[in-house]
């Protein structure tokens, strides 16, 4: 059987772009470049609580390394390094071998280096450090929503949901369907590139992880600010083209998790540059909503009219 240090020199050794010394020593040694601030986050996923514990590897391995590089497009920051810890039950070559795949197949399509980690045996666990740079003062923070503001999400959220949904037999997706809601599910696409072009002009900003309203009253609570969603915005078509019906899509989009997509807010005189982003990007976009005055407040515009104040509990792991 391979040791610790023959899993990570035939599996995690590679070499570095941008990094000083990386894989192999006690410590990495990073170059910031000049005028850069650096950008941290770290995220972990368990299995039976993010993944199921049988989830093909070489896709999990993509999500693994996906997840955290999200957190910096959510800031506007470049990723940079990363680093990985590994608890894994037993040495499965096989296995190990295929998560290196989609995590460096991340790595190489986001211009990250591994920068180090650790491995040991335990349950199956998995640990991303993500490092990356903005330029000082530019990072994009949850703090920064103003009365006024209109409020956007980009790409089309829910569809993690509705494929965790079929898996879990909730629906029965027709082929074409399913193979969509599954690739967002279990290889999420970061939108780095869209994050950087939000600098100087989205006012606040995060990814959705935990739930488009769940994760929206985050930047409620940071910005002091309350916000008003208007159904009828909300980019529902694409869910009930997957087969989803009317409670389902609603569900997927507004509670679900695992989209990664941007929920950010901007001045309304920002609306043609965004279009002309997005057009740019070839991302869709939407405009849900406004940002209201009233702290913590968040209301539903329903497409009859009625309005309603909602919760904006997200997943929590400790509920």
């Amino acid at each position: 059987m391979p040791s610790e240090f023959d899993l990570i020199r035939r599996h995690f050794t590679r070499p570095a772009r941008h990094t000083a010394l990386s894989v192999g020593d006690d410590a990495a040694l990073l170059a910031p470049r000049a005028g850069m601030q650096l950008a941290v986050s770290t995220d972990m996923l368990v299995a039976g609580t993010h993944f199921f514990p049988d989830a093909e590897p070489e896709a999990l391995g993509w999500k693994t390394l996906a997840v955290n590089i999200s957190d910096l497009a959510a800031m506007g920051a470049e990723p940079r390094w990363a680093v990985l810890a590994l608890s894994l039950p037993v040495a499965d070559e096989a296995w190990i071998a295929a998560f290196a795949r989609g995590f460096f197949a991340c790595a190489d399509a986001f211009g990250v280096d591994l920068a180090g980690g650790d491995t040991t045996r335990g349950p199956l666990n998995l640990c991303v450090t993500i490092l990356g740079e903005v330029p000082a003062g530019a990072a994009i923070t949850r703090g920064g929503a103003r009365t006024g503001d209109d409020l956007w999400i980009t790409g089309t959220p829910g569809h993690a949901a509705l494929g965790l949904a079929h898996l879990r037999g909730e629906i029965a997706l027709p082929p074409t369907a399913a193979q969509s809601c599954l690739a967002s599910l279990h290889r999420p696409q970061p939108r780095v590139a869209f994050g950087q072009a939000l600098r100087g002009v989205a006012s606040a900003m995060l990814d959705v992880s935990d739930g488009l309203l769940g994760d929206l009253g985050h930047i409620l609570e940071s910005s002091g600010c309350g916000a008003r969603i208007d159904v009828a915005a909300l980019p529902l078509a694409a869910l009930h083209a997957c087969g989803a019906d009317e409670a389902l899509s609603r569900r997927c989009l507004l509670s679900g998790g695992d989209d990664y997509e941007l929920l950010f807010t901007a001045p309304p005189s920002q609306r043609e540059h965004l279009a002309a982003l997005a057009l740019g990007h070839g991302l869709p976009l939407s405009r849900i909503g406004t940002i209201t005055a009233t702290a913590g407040e968040l209301v539903l515009h329903e497409t009859d009219g009625r309005e309603h104040t909602t919760a904006h509990a997200g997943y929590d792991h400790f509920a």
